[in-house]
């Protein structure tokens, strides 16, 4: 298994980086042909998720119905960030992708954001890629 971890630093409180060239990246430094790839993000304001690439605007949808069903406001959390605690929750921490032919094997408009909710910050994400047993 081949375990790497790269930084992403955000901009604003809440954006979807695209971090799929630094996965794959890391995909073919494993020399995998054909496993899983793990991609972890290790905070509690900040999670993971693939969706389209192709058009920025997805992504800005998605952040922005993400404000409408967990607005910044009053909770119990009284540091000023628990939507971002919720928010992350529900896109999770992590991502198993397959790897074939020693590449990930995504959807032709499919990419693999980083999604900030409470920043900016500097966040790390973590890749494990797992051969397949034989």
């Amino acid at each position: 298994m081949a375990f790497e971890t790269f930084e992403v630093t955000t901009s604003s409180r809440s954006q979807m980086v695209d971090i799929t060239k630094k996965v794959r990246e890391a995909v073919r430094r494993a020399g995998v042909r054909e496993g899983v790839c793990v991609v972890y993000v290790p905070h509690t304001t900040a999670g993971v998720t693939v969706n389209e690439s192709a058009d920025p605007a997805v992504a800005q949808d998605i952040l922005e119905h993400l404000e409408k069903l967990v607005p910044r406001g009053r909770y119990r959390h009284r540091e000023g960030n628990a939507d971002a605690h919720i928010k992350a929750s529900m896109m999770g921490f992590s991502q198993a992708l397959p790897v074939e032919g020693g590449d990930l094997s995504l959807g032709t408009w499919q990419g693999i954001f980083l999604c900030e909710f409470d920043g900016p910050r500097r966040r790390s994400a973590k890749v494990a890629v797992i051969p397949h047993g034989r």
